[in-house]
């Protein structure tokens, strides 16, 4: 998280402390959503992050809970906090275009089912945040809106496919922000732009009315998850609770209650497992390096931290397990001669892996997700002995752009050529099994770029990272603001 400010600083301040501000009227609804815009005016050009507003609706906003607020309505626990949403989320009256052009005029009727929880909650929906197209790659652009740049170094990304969403808030443009994640777009810009991320538990926070699928679409895709994105846990904790929930189809009959964390009020009292580096998918050793200090800074803390933990499978099988259930799950944008096509791909190479996980039949996804359930398992084992385990985010801080077709992309770790895509393997064994994982920033690399790493739980068990997030963050230093910010 980001060095705190004064009560003066608006756009420091945590969510939920803003609108302690605006209930006791030291500052108003509409000062607080003009001082974002003013700020945004003033900042965001090289950054674009924020990529489209409707400020005409959000001010009308902003005055109705003024004055709901005089006569002592009863609001809920947002009100009157300006706030900004990912593209990718439809609002309604303000247009949504997922980074796609055949979208930029498009204009919803209604609100994302996360959108719709955090208006209820009282905020003040004023601005989109930037993705790449589709919300389908690990930096942030479109020929819609064009590049979003990383605030520590406008020549790298700030990550994506929530790339906006991070940027804005490590900017303070935005207190809080939802992101979504399917192959870590909530994991790995809040790892490369400095800021606190969840991904919940998969099924726990109903998705409908983001896009992709097209404006519309009623299934909820496997793997995908919506989460609360911020500067601080408390509004992550806050953020998860207005968003979580059944869904449309079994809100008649269910009701969610999550367990009650793990541990407790410091992180000696968690049981801790750290899978930091492996083989398969090595490290930066300066990411490393920042890994190792937030270790050393539990065990002085007290924490026992055993870095030999493992669940019972390699990172490879989490890995080529996830990528078979992701190119599945976004197999249904493709058309029938695509994906027949993909399935004859031959070769050993992740990009040909990638194509017949495409072209997968039902039969073939059967064992694979056989697989999964496998892994599920022995997450359980591991979790009977352990309450989270620290995985690292990304192999890499935030990338320089590169636009390039994505399967010629390259990056370079430790001196090692390797595929773009091996970047996302560490979201595998969370994501592949359904976990939640909280993101916090742990330190900065000698050239100042931000690293996160990654609090993983048992299934449901959200509250438990978020608890322990918290209490990693008190015992380490806020790491600085982007420069000029």
């Amino acid at each position: 998280m980001t060095s705190p400010g004064t009560t003066t600083d608006l756009h420091w301040m945590s969510a939920i402390e803003l609108a302690a501000a605006i209930k006791r009227r030291s500052v108003s609804s509409r000062e607080a959503l003009d001082h974002f815009v003013a700020r945004i005016d003033e900042l965001n050009g090289p950054i674009n992050a924020v990529v489209h507003t409707d400020l005409e609706r959000a001010r009308r906003e902003a005055a109705h809970i003024d004055e709901r607020l005089v006569r002592g309505d009863p609001l809920g626990p947002l009100a009157g906090v300006p706030m900004t949403v990912k593209d990718s989320f439809s609002t309604a009256g303000m247009v949504t275009t997922s980074g796609s052009p055949t979208l930029s005029d498009y204009v919803p009727e209604h609100d994302a089912w996360p959108v719709a929880a955090m208006r209820a909650a009282g905020v003040v929906v004023f601005g989109k945040t930037n993705l790449p197209i589709w919300a389908g790659d690990l930096q942030s652009y479109n020929e819609v809106y064009g590049t979003t740049n990383n605030p520590y170094d406008l020549g790298r990304t700030p990550g994506g496919s929530s790339g906006g969403s991070a940027a804005a808030l490590a900017c303070g443009f935005t207190p809080i922000e939802i992101g979504s994640d399917i192959g870590g777009s909530i994991r790995i810009p809040s790892h490369m732009s400095g800021v606190v991320g969840h991904k919940p538990s998969y099924g726990i926070v109903p998705a409908h009315g983001q896009i992709p699928g097209p404006p519309g679409t009623l299934t909820l895709a496997d793997l995908a998850v919506a989460g609360p994105m911020a500067r601080s846990i408390d509004d992550l904790e806050l953020g998860l609770d207005l968003m979580a929930g059944p869904n449309r189809w079994e809100r008649p009959a269910w009701h969610l209650e999550l367990p009650s964390a793990r541990g407790g009020s410091s992180v000696a009292d968690f049981r801790i497992g750290a899978w930091l580096d492996d083989d398969f998918c090595t490290i930066d050793r300066e990411v490393g390096t920042a890994l190792l200090s937030a270790i050393d800074a539990l065990r002085r803390a007290g924490a026992t931290v055993d870095e030999a933990a493992r669940p019972g499978f390699s990172l490879e099988k989490a890995a080529t397990t996830f990528n078979a259930l992701l190119q599945a799950a976004l197999a249904g944008g493709e058309s029938r001669e695509t994906v027949e096509h993909f399935a004859q791909a031959t070769g050993s190479d992740l990009a040909a892996e990638s194509k017949r996980a495409l072209g997968m039949r039902h039969r073939e996804w059967l064992s694979v997700n056989e697989r999964r359930l496998q892994m599920r398992r022995q997450w359980e084992t591991f979790f009977e002995s352990f309450d989270v385990a620290l995985l690292p985010v990304c192999m890499l801080p935030a990338l320089e752009h590169d636009h390039g077709p994505t399967a010629d992309r390259i990056v370079s770790v430790n001196g090692e050529t390797r595929n773009y895509w091996e970047m996302i393997r560490w979201m595998a064994p969370a994501g592949a099994c359904y976990l939640p994982a909280t993101v916090v920033p742990v330190g900065t690399t000698p050239g100042g770029l931000p690293v996160g790493i990654q609090i993983v739980g048992p299934y449901l068990h959200d509250r438990t990272t978020l608890a322990f997030a918290r209490c990693l963050a008190s015992i380490l230093e806020p790491i600085p603001r982007p420069p000029g910010f």
